[in-house]
């Protein structure tokens, strides 16, 4: 649920839902948004579902349910996934270590479910789950100027330099917590955390303050990030195994037991999945779910394709057979075959790199 309604509507934004949460879709002009973002800054609303988890036992109970390790430290975050027992992911989230609780973001549709669940697994340990979605707004920063504009309206602490670190600090009055993001539009970028009682203050700060950001919406955001090669919970990552998007950077080999990590292990032991997600060039725009042909084989599917307002051509990531050949390629749209090309990934080199891109650890 936006908690800035008022101030989206004030810049012309239209409305849509996502995971059940009303968010801004886009303010008239997506593809002139992404390029102000390329270009200098924009800011988003983000509809995450926010978990808090409290208690002695907290670390220890998350970091034995996720497929990374939880920081001890506080100021400090990882990438992680929850798998179910066949090791295909059923959320990914951000989990940060603020001192006395663990602060998480989750897909909006899957904060309940999770705390539901871990409530039921607590038994003796010293733990509590709570949804506090609404208690929080959290506003995502995003630009090759991110930065810059940072700087420019925080008070009383410098902008973290590592993905997933965190400071405290102040906008105006507003107390805040500034993330350094993990580059998922393929620029810097910073998320600022506050109560939502000053949701409002923050997110004009943002935009009219020192260095002015531009607000961007979710259609935006889907361009920007699938210019980057970031796969996403709703479009790529929901019911796959993390092996076969390449998702290096939300497992830890090397920890404890969590669900479906058995399977993730073995197939990391095998050497490479059954398929990969690739980016493709088509010719023409496809629908996502549209059938991937080499040679007039079947190999994969699109799983999410849009009109790169930087390239200004159609771009898609795919799910395709490892090995498959990468010539000959076509995309079938209702009956009719398109050509189209493999495509590097990132398709836009920005001012930093998703800690997402695809990595199937080769050479």
């Amino acid at each position: 649920m936006t908690l800035v309604a008022g101030v989206h509507e004030s810049h012309g934004a239209t409305f849509e839902e996502r995971g059940g949460v009303r968010v801004a879709a886009e303010y008239g002009r997506p593809d002139r948004a992404a390029r102000a973002v390329r270009n200098v800054v924009g800011t988003i609303e983000m509809g995450y579902g926010v978990l808090t988890v409290t208690g002695d036992d907290r670390v220890e109970f998350v970091d034995n349910a996720v497929s990374n390790r939880v920081p001890h430290e506080d100021g400090a975050g990882c990438y992680a996934l929850l798998c179910d027992p066949q090791g295909r992911i059923e959320t990914d989230l951000h989990i940060y270590n603020a001192g006395e609780r663990l602060l998480l973001f989750t897909p909006p549709e899957r904060a309940a479910p999770v705390a539901e669940d871990w409530s039921e697994k607590t038994f003796i340990q010293d733990v509590e789950i709570e949804v506090a979605t609404e208690a929080f707004g959290v506003f995502g920063v995003h630009g090759a100027k991110a930065t810059e504009k940072i700087a420019s309206v925080l008070n009383g602490a410098s902008t973290p330099e590592t993905h997933l670190e965190f400071v405290r600090g102040t906008m105006g009055d507003d107390g805040v917590t500034v993330i350094r993001g993990d580059g998922l539009t393929g620029e810097e970028g910073y998320e600022v955390v506050c109560t939502a009682d000053v949701a409002q203050s923050v997110f004009d700060t943002l935009i009219n303050n020192g260095l002015n950001a531009a607000p961007f919406g979710y259609r935006t955001w889907d361009a920007l990030t699938l210019e980057a090669g970031t796969p996403l919970f709703e479009t790529e990552l929901e019911g796959e195994i993390p092996n076969v998007l390449g998702l290096r950077n939300a497992l830890d080999f090397e920890k404890g037991c969590y669900v479906g990590q058995e399977v993730v292990s073995r197939v990391a032991n095998r050497g490479q999945p059954s398929r990969r997600l690739v980016g493709l060039r088509p010719e023409t725009l496809p629908e996502p779910g549209a059938t991937v042909l080499a040679g007039g084989e079947t190999v994969g599917e699109v799983t999410r394709a849009t009109e790169s307002p930087m390239l200004e051509a159609p771009i898609a990531l795919a799910l395709v057979k490892f090995g498959a050949a990468t010539d000959d390629l076509a995309i079938d749209g209702d009956g009719e075959e398109h050509p189209a090309a493999r495509g590097s990934l990132p398709f836009v080199d920005g001012s930093d790199r998703s800690a997402r891109l695809p990595d199937y650890g080769e050479g």
